[in-house]
């Protein structure tokens, strides 16, 4: 009989909460207006060692009740910025963070006047939604963010990680972690963006499952699926070729 195991969102409360602002809050994303555009500008900029970037603001509604997945934009795009950030800041905060986990981090921008400059022109908090890289090098190529003020509801892919492998019961018995679901998007107020969902196999036995509806997140984050009888992991016995 398979099991059912609770999996853990980091943000969830207490410390784990405590150590995922103090992460966000020590890296504040510098940036300065981009008031040219073009590709010719744009390869300057990487020459110079700057990312182009865009900042605007996206809010998200549930348009259908009893749907989970009918998420439209509810205003349109707003509050742009076209930018131009540091490429050692943001290589600096994406080795420090991971990159899975850096679509779901937000972290304080502040657009200033120019490279240098102490005169403030905007600020907030924004979440990345998306790295541009060139195909053959990897390089950053540009960077989108969105506004990510509290209340704003956000359309994000959670990374999930799993952990107790080495205590896990189906594993020691030869089986094998199927990571079914290495991402699950929400809908989730700013303010409460889990960073990742640790879902703990430690328990599991083989042909034991972790299913959607076991995730445990803040109550005002929307799992966006229409089936959470769906599995994120099961434990699946090794195969034995004959």
């Amino acid at each position: 009989m398979s099991k059912w195991w609770r999996a853990v969102a980091t943000t969830a409360g207490g410390q784990r909460l405590s150590e995922a602002n103090s992460r966000r809050s020590y890296f504040t994303i510098q940036a300065i207006p981009r008031e040219v555009t073009g590709s010719r500008v744009s390869s300057r900029d990487r020459a110079q060692g700057r990312i182009p970037a865009v900042v605007f603001s996206q809010n998200y509604v549930q348009s259908k009740p009893n749907d989970p997945t009918s998420i439209v934009a509810a205003s349109s795009v707003s509050r742009k910025f076209l930018l131009t950030t540091e490429r050692k800041q943001i290589k600096t905060i994406i080795d420090s963070i991971d990159l899975p986990f850096f679509y779901s981090t937000t972290f304080p921008l502040q657009i200033r006047a120019g490279s240098g400059s102490s005169t403030l022109l905007e600020s907030g908090k924004v979440l990345p939604i998306k790295i541009h890289r060139d195909e053959e090098t990897g390089k950053i190529l540009n960077l989108v963010f969105v506004w990510a003020e509290d209340g704003t509801k956000l359309k994000v892919d959670v990374p999930v990680v799993f952990k107790g492998e080495q205590e896990c019961p189906g594993l020691k018995k030869g089986g094998y972690l199927n990571k079914i679901r290495p991402t699950l998007k929400f809908l989730c107020p700013a303010e409460h963006i889990p960073q990742k969902i640790e879902v703990d196999i430690s328990q599991l036995d083989v042909e034991d499952k972790v299913s959607l509806h076991d995730i445990d997140v803040h109550p005002m984050c929307k799992l966006l699926s229409k089936n959470e009888a769906v599995p994120v992991c099961k434990i699946k016995a090794t195969i034995v070729e004959s």
